[in-house]
C-alpha cells in the first residue's frame, strides 16, 4: 500500500512530466523587424528566442513597466 509520501511523489513527478511536455511546446523563434518601431532586430539579439522587440522599444517598455509598478 502506498503511504502519502509515495502518492505526493507520483503527483510531483507527473507534474514535472507535464511541465516539461509544455515547455517544448512553446515557440521560442524571435521577429526579424521590432513589432513596435518597425526597424531590424541584430541576429544576435534574435538568438535569444523570443525577441520581438529592438533593444530601444524592450528598453523603453521596462521602464514604463518599472515607473507604473508603483
Amino acid at each position: 500500500m502506498a503511504d502519502f509520501a509515495d502518492i505526493a511523489a507520483d503527483i510531483a513527478q507527473t507534474d514535472l512530466d507535464h511541465a516539461l511536455q509544455n515547455a517544448k511546446l512553446v515557440e521560442f523563434t524571435s521577429y526579424f523587424d521590432c513589432e513596435e518601431c518597425g526597424t531590424e532586430i541584430p541576429e544576435q539579439r534574435r538568438r535569444l528566442g523570443s525577441v520581438t522587440l529592438c533593444i530601444g522599444c524592450q528598453t523603453a517598455l521596462e521602464a514604463k513597466q518599472k515607473h507604473f509598478r508603483g
